[in-house]
């Protein structure tokens, strides 16, 4: 666990080591074979060199190929641009990678140095070698024999030598074929669990030795590149005597492990095979199949008749690290039993490291020369340690054996940088030699050392040095041309020419600057703008004449002071804003920006809306626009106006834009029906209609827009039976079911129309109202029933009582006519009785009334007005029993398509008191007053003699009664009491009844209707126990 633990820490230090040093790495594919200059990649851009800010390189950035010398590389680079071609060297693929496995990819590696030091790093470079198709698969032999005995039975198989091909994948072996096979041999092909595909003779006729003992055929394979290459071998088929039983294996498969140093004749394995025949049959031949590749053969031995495997000549693990020995077992027969003997060859630590120093700094007859002023991490060699021996025996560690200015920093795994650690002086030393020494971790451990050589030049070590490294300088905008600015001076710790200064300006230095190299004077050539570059920053250099010159730079920094000679810009020359019609008074509209290039109080803006615009507000200096009003959508959509910019210069500028505002739709309207116009409408549906077809179509409009205005519907109540589905877009109501003798009659659908409104959606809901009959037979029932079906539950569909009979409607209609009738009748009875009865005292007092008063209707305000009445003496007689009379009015527009098909209900309790009347409040404006009824109060008030009573709630109950009867719409209702004079006259639609009635008690409910040709129903069900 420890040294688990060791080895991982030093991988990640080593990881962060190479992290650090600048080393990349990069991969390329190339094809083997390829011809000379072929372009394979740039490594400029490949990696993103290019984008490395620019900095003062002491040289051009260069790229320098490290390779070992006496090494003929595969692949060059151009040292300038990065571009790495192929070189006239043979890419040969199994040149490379001999001796690897055939499924292994094969890489060549090269390392390029990135030059100078500034932008140093170590790239290494893996090219994958792409296999061709450049070599045809071969048979072990040009004549393969085998033999057959003469009993072998159809479809029998017979294994033939494999070919072999160096290539791989799918230019590897891929096909047999058998030429001349004269029917009686065919060929197949089967493949290994190895991978590899091996050829049978199959028998396909029977064989008879002493008709034809020996058949010669040939056998092609076939490797499946582009072009295909292929071989041919003569296959010579002898016919033998039986041999019944094949030999087997007792293992199929072996490993081993041996170590490299176990000497000549150790023993590997011991393979064993049984046959169970007698005799010769019996004999066992064990031998190494031709798929075993040279060197194992080289290497090991097999004994043919015991099966003993041993080793023929020393092992080498670096040289290959394990063999596969396939060996075959026969008895004579044509099918050998096959073992497969893997060896693993253990590592010993049997190799010295070895020390490979591939230079950076090319060396002059074998000692590197380096400049006194050569800056720390100077990059001088790449040395690789390498150690052929695996795992501990392997690990190489590779360090100096004194103090020196140089280190060795770890790049890549056994590879390290030679640079200097420290900075060189010619005066103190002026020569170096270093001794590298590399060791393993074996044990014992084996090292190596190797010697370097380094040479100190002297150099001129002493830069000039600038007075001021910084010097801030300004000017105000449009300047002269010429304008000097200042003199920059430098001075030499060296002598001589190495003293001697001239001034230059930086390769960053804009083209508006001069500098005199003689006397160091800056000036300005150019009218410089502050909008368009307020400061500039760049260098100033100071070389002097020493070989190689020395070079040292300062840094100028100039600020253009502004001046007010730009107007204000708007971002946009016209502003459109969006906002939704709920937005509330002074929220927030939008913001305006606007800038200014000037600087200072140059650039300081004010904002303000021209036109004397109240509808908006904006901030002066955050340009926000706020409204003052309340948007609504459906009456204005947009607004436009203009905003003016002005800045706070002395001599101020202005500038403006327009700005539109415009209104967006909220969902703020439900829908509204306009098909069906009433709920108290329906629509026939015959019991014939097919189903699927259109009975009814639903249709509502939404005031809104876009998705707040589109419509789905949805039928949501009644439809108790799934009778009708309705298209949610459409609004089309179709029958679902072909009807039968149980849907007949009325059904009621509530339908909902739901807008798509966001965030909330809004709806409406109407009632369709569909009869299922044959006809309409009476209109009038079927609007009654309708009347009732909207006061029952919308889950419910009110059908007629027996719709399956026609003769059962018309029972019902005579049924209900004659029973109005009788009503009516009645009724007309009871008023007559009641008027013969009348006192004619009750008359003559009713004349001595003067301050009657009466209630009419104010066409204009729709308001009763209500007189004070003189108070009455009680009359000595005994009261009457209980009155309580129950008025209900309904008032039914079943034509009126601006009311929806809407119903007013009033029920009144009235209990009436003769001698004190409450006053009753007409809050709800009547629907039966005229808008030109005459004003009748005041004509009453002087020439009528009837006192006035009033109508209230909750009026003590009274011996008297009094009825309202609710006249045709063109009518008002005027009331009477028991002293009044009644009279009637058909002229005046403004009549006055005077009514009196006997103490009689009777509960009869009339329902009076108007003729059928106006379009409004006036109803009246009156409740009496007198």
């Amino acid at each position: 666990m420890d040294l688990l633990s060791g080895t991982y820490i030093f991988a990640v230090l080593l990881a962060c080591v190479v992290f650090q040093s600048g080393a990349q790495e990069k991969n390329y594919t190339i094809r083997e074979e390829m011809p000379e200059n072929v372009l394979i990649g740039d490594l400029l851009k490949d990696l993103n060199l290019s984008l490395i800010p620019d900095k003062s390189l002491t040289t051009p950035m260069q790229f320098k190929l490290v390779y070992k010398t006496g090494d003929v590389p595969l692949i060059r680079i151009e040292e300038g641009t990065g571009e790495i071609f192929t070189t006239g060297a043979r890419i040969d693929r199994e040149k490379l990678c001999a001796g690897i496995l055939a499924d292994t990819r094969c890489f060549y590696e090269v390392e390029v140095a990135v030059l100078p030091d500034e932008i140093f790093r170590l790239v290494k470079i893996r090219f994958l070698i792409e296999d061709i198709n450049d070599n045809a698969p071969l048979f072990p032999a040009t004549v393969i024999n085998i033999s057959i005995p003469e009993n072998s039975a159809i479809n029998s198989r017979y294994a033939l030598p494999a070919a072999i091909d160096p290539d791989i994948g799918i230019n590897g072996v891929q096909n047999y074929q058998l030429i001349k096979g004269q029917s009686i041999f065919g060929l197949d092909v089967i493949e290994t669990p190895e991978g590899e595909k091996m050829p049978q003779l199959i028998v396909q006729k029977e064989l008879d030795r002493e008709e034809k003992d020996t058949y010669v055929m040939k056998v092609k394979v076939e490797d499946g590149g582009f072009p295909q290459r292929s071989s041919t071998a003569i296959l010579q088929v002898s016919v033998a005597d039986t041999n019944d039983n094949h030999p087997v294996f007792k293992e199929n498969e072996t490993e081993v492990s041996i170590p490299e140093n176990a000497p000549v004749g150790t023993s590997v394995t011991q393979l064993h095979a049984t046959d169970a025949d007698i005799g010769e049959n019996a004999r066992i031949h064990f031998y190494f199949s031709n798929l075993v590749s040279s060197m194992a053969k080289r290497l090991f031995h097999l004994n043919s008749t015991t099966g003993l495997i041993t080793i023929k000549e020393p092992l080498d693990r670096e040289e290959s690290p394990n063999h596969k020995l396939l060996v075959l077992a026969s008895d004579g027969g044509l099918t050998p039993a096959r073992a497969m003997v893997l060896v693993n060859v253990t590592d010993v630590n049997d190799n010295v490291p070895s020390i490979d120093i591939r230079y950076i700094i090319n060396p002059i007859n074998g000692t590197v020369v380096l400049s006194e002023n050569a800056p720390l991490n100077t990059k001088i060699a790449l040395i690789t340690v390498t150690d052929k021996d695996a795992d501990h025996n392997g690990r190489v560690t590779c360090f100096t054996d004194h103090e020196v200015p140089f280190r060795l920093r770890p790049v890549f795994s056994n590879q390290f940088l030679l640079e200097t650690a420290a900075y060189l002086d010619y005066e103190s030393t002026r020569e170096y030699a270093i001794k590298l020494l590399a060791a393993d971790a074996g044990k014992p451990p084996l090292n190596q050392s190797s010697m370097l050589l380094f040479k100190v030049k002297d150099e001129n070590d002493n830069a000039p040095v600038f007075t001021q490294p910084f010097i801030s300088l300004s000017v105000p905008e449009n300047n002269s041309p010429g304008t000097q600015l200042t003199k920059i001076s430098a001075t030499d710790a060296d002598t001589g020419r190495n003293a001697e200064i001239n001034y230059l300006l930086g390769i960053d230095a804009p083209s508006e600057f001069n500098l005199d190299h003689r006397t160091g004077i800056l000036t300005v050539v150019k009218k410089l703008d502050r909008e368009k570059q307020e400061k500039y920053s760049f260098t100033v250099l100071a070389k002097d004449n020493g070989m190689p010159p020395l070079i040292t730079n300062a840094t100028v920094l100039v600020t253009v002071l502004d001046q007010n000679d730009n107007s204000p810009i708007f971002t946009h020359n016209e502003y459109n804003f969006y906002v939704p019609e709920n937005l509330p008074r002074h929220g927030t509209v939008g913001l305006i920006t606007v800038t200014d290039p000037d600087y200072g109080e140059n650039s300081a803006v004010t904002l303000s809306i021209l036109d004397a615009n109240d509808d908006f507000t904006i901030d002066p200096q955050t340009g926000v626009i706020r409204p003052n009003i309340s948007f609504d959508r459906e009456k204005q959509e947009s607004y436009t106006f203009y905003v003016k910019a002005e800045d706070g210069g002395r001599v101020s500028r202005s500038s403006t834009a327009k700005v539109t505002i415009n209104v967006v739709d909220v969902n703020d309207n439900k829908p509204v029906f306009v098909v069906p116009s009433s709920n108290y409408s329906f629509e026939l549906v015959l019991p014939s209609t097919n189903p699927g077809t259109v009975v009814f179509t639903v249709v509502a409009v939404d005031n809104d827009t876009g998705m707040n205005a589109e419509l789905h519907y949805s039928i949501v109540g009644g439809n108790t039976k799934g009778l009708f589905m309705i298209d949610q877009t459409t609004g089309n109501i179709t029958l679902k079911e072909k009807c039968v003798l149980a849907d007949l009659g009325l059904h009621k659908l509530v339908v909902k129309a739901k807008d798509l409104g966001q965030p909330d959606s809004l709806f409406n809901v109407a009632n369709v109202n569909l009869f299922v009959n044959e006809s309409v037979t009476n209109a009038t029932l079927i609007y009654e029933l309708v009347r009732k079906n909207i006061e029952t539950p919308v889950t419910q569909n009110i059908e007629t009582a027996d719709t399956s009979s026609p003769s059962s409607d018309y029972v019902k209609i005579v049924v209900a006519i004659v029973a109005g009738t009788i009503t009516v009748i009645l009724v007309i009875f009871i008023t007559a009785v009641v008027r013969c009865r009348q006192s004619p005292h009750l008359k003559a007092t009713q004349k001595n009334k003067q301050n009657s008063e009466w209630v009419t209707p104010n066409p204009e305000n729709r308001q009763m007005m209500m007189m004070k009445k003189k108070k009455r003496k009680k009359k000595k007689h005994t009261p009457k029993n209980l009155l309580l009379n129950f008025v209900t009015i309904e008032e039914t527009k079943a034509d009126d398509a601006d009311n929806d098909g809407n119903s007013i209900t009033l029920d009144l309790p009235i209990e009436l008191e003769e001698q004190t009347m409450g006053k009753y409040n007409w809050g709800t404006t009547p629907t039966t007053f005229r808008p030109d009824s005459p004003d009748l109060a005041q004509h009453y008030k002087s020439a009528s003699p009837q006192p006035a009573f009033q109508i209230q709630p909750e009026t003590p109950l009274n011996s008297k009664h009094h009825i309202i009867q609710e006249l045709p719409l063109d009518n008002t209702f005027v009331g009477c009491d028991s002293t009044s004079k009644c009279s009637s006259s058909s002229s005046d639609p403004y009549s006055v009844s005077e009514c009196s009635y006997p103490v009689t008690t009777f509960k009869t409910p009339v329902s009076v209707h108007t003729r059928p040709t106006d379009s409004r129903t006036s109803t009246i069900e009156i409740y009496s126990e007198i």
